[in-house]
């Protein structure tokens, strides 16, 4: 179980504020691992210069060029937080194989296939491709995600991924049974 929320200064202040919330389905040998957050701050996620004054890639999960990012992950990833500047071409390397989406959170760019995506968009890229080109027909900031292949069976319902049904009606009953946690009710 699991509770979202901001800060009290920010519910007294306001102001902008956005999230976005990634699940990842893990392999059946590590779906019962403990649960487990982690806090990771603006100053701890690294960044990285693109070339030719083409934007910036901030590592949250994984590798960009060397650079690691600080989250952990259980299977092979990068989850990367792009910001391209308007009128430039970036070319990114991907393992060939693995699952490639781009989710567009503002802005729009023309992939090296002549596809656009816009804001609140998401791009899969072909799983054969290594290379691809993103134009930045505008200011954009997309999130990078990619990943190797789990290839499993999957069974969801609700919050909840397994890989076969016995497990997902276990994981509800467990559930609603409160032996994944209980909340505390808020005054």
């Amino acid at each position: 179980m699991h509770e979202e929320f901001h800060g009290s200064e920010y519910a007294k202040r306001g102001g902008p504020f956005e999230m976005i919330q990634l699940w990842v389905n893990l392999s059946a040998k590590d779906k019962k691992a403990p649960p487990g957050y982690q806090n990771i701050t603006n100053a701890q996620i690294p960044r990285v210069d693109l070339p030719s004054g083409a934007g910036t890639v901030r590592v949250i999960a994984g590798n960009y060029k060397g650079t690691q990012g600080p989250a952990h992950t259980f299977s092979p990833m990068n989850v990367w937080d792009v910001r391209l500047t308007a009128g430039k071409r970036v070319e990114f390397r991907v393992p060939a194989g693995w699952t490639t989406a781009l989710f567009v959170l503002k802005g729009r760019g023309r992939l090296g296939s002549g596809e656009t995506a816009g804001a609140a968009e998401l791009a899969v890229l072909e799983r054969k491709d290594e290379t691809f080109a993103i134009e930045a027909l505008e200011d954009t900031t997309l999130l990078f995600l990619n990943g190797q292949p789990i290839e499993e069976p999957i069974i969801g319902q609700g919050p909840f991924v397994m890989n076969t049904r016995a497990e997902i009606d276990q994981a509800m009953d467990d559930c609603r049974n409160g032996r994944m946690g209980r909340l505390a009710a808020h005054a």
